[in-house]
Order: structure tokens, then sequence, then C-alpha cells
């Protein structure tokens, strides 16, 4: 029986140890991750909030929900916020789910053995059908970052990259040096 998004709502709201997806009207637990993808998530969400101004942007980590059009709800590993879009939950939905289905400017997703084929294929897809401006991967045991960036016509570009320093184009002064982040 599939479950409704109140249902979701009130499930991943109440249950203070599993984070809750809706995938296809199921619940699906994100699993427990490797030191090494939790380490490196922690690294890129600090090198994030020292590079961005704080009263326009929140760097989440496993947050927020991002719904996607189908009616999925997708948690990125890590995820740029605007800050507009956060007042705007604050002032609308203060006890509500965090929730957004605007585009995000930036959101990874940390390569791990249990989620590397649904984050390569269907959140790839569905972060795209959102229109997130950028939406990158990176292995940091293979030590290498994938970057898609929406262009003007919808289209996505991408890139292959294997070290150096990386600049966000969707936030601009903001850069990542793979080399330190996969010291």
């Amino acid at each position: 029986m599939p479950v409704s998004e109140e249902t979701y709502e009130r499930v991943a709201l109440e249950d203070d140890e599993t984070k809750w997806e809706l995938v296809c009207g199921r619940l699906v637990a994100k699993p427990d991750m490797t030191t090494e993808h939790e380490q490196t998530t922690r690294r890129l969400v600090r090198r994030l909030i020292v590079q961005l101004p704080e009263k326009a942007y929140s760097v989440g980590q496993n947050s927020p929900k991002l719904r996607v059009p189908s009616g999925n709800y997708r948690i990125p590993d890590v995820c740029v916020i605007p800050d507009q879009l956060v007042r705007h939950r604050l002032e609308t939905f203060p006890e509500r789910l965090e929730v957004y289905e605007q585009p995000m400017p930036l959101l990874f997703e940390v390569w791990s053995p249990s989620t590397a084929n649904v984050d390569a294929t269907e959140k790839l897809r569905e972060y795209q059908q959102r229109g997130d401006l950028e939406i990158w991967r990176l292995h940091p045991i293979e030590r290498w970052l994938i970057a898609w960036r929406r262009q003007p016509d919808g289209s996505y570009t991408e890139i292959r990259y294997t070290g150096g320093v990386v600049e966000v184009a969707s936030l601009p002064g903001v850069v990542i040096d793979l080399d330190t982040l996969f010291e």
C-alpha cells in the first residue's frame, strides 16, 4: 500500500533515528554510511560554510528533503540552500518537515557502497528533473568528482575531475580543492 505524503512527513518528523526518503510511494530508510563517506561529507560542509555568506546560504548535511516532480522525496548528502527559501519555510511552515521543491544551487552525493547505484542513476535523474543547478558526485576512495551543471536550455554538461581546485559555477567565488579534500 503506497504511503501518502502526509504519512511520510509524520514518520520523518517522529522518527529521530532514521532518515527517511519517499520513493514510489514507499518509505525508504537512508542507510548508514562508511567512515570514508562521512568524513568526506563533513569536510565538504566545513569548506562550504567558510566560503558562503551566512545571511545568504545554509548548508545541510543529510538535510533537507528535496521533492521531485514524481512525488519522491530525496535527501542529498550535502545541499546548499538559499536563505530566502529557509526564511520562507520558517515564516509559512515553521513546524513542518523541511522540504523544498525549488532548484538548489549545489548538492552532493558522496560515493558509498550501499547507495552507489541509486545515486548514479535514480537520484541524478531526479535532481536533474528538479532543475538543480549543480549536482556533484564524489568518490573519496578513487578520488574523483563528476559535476553536472545545468545549462540555459535545461540540459546538463558533465565534467570529470581527478584533482585540483574546482570552481562552483552556481556560487561565484566558491571552490573545492579536491587534493586537500581527499587527503
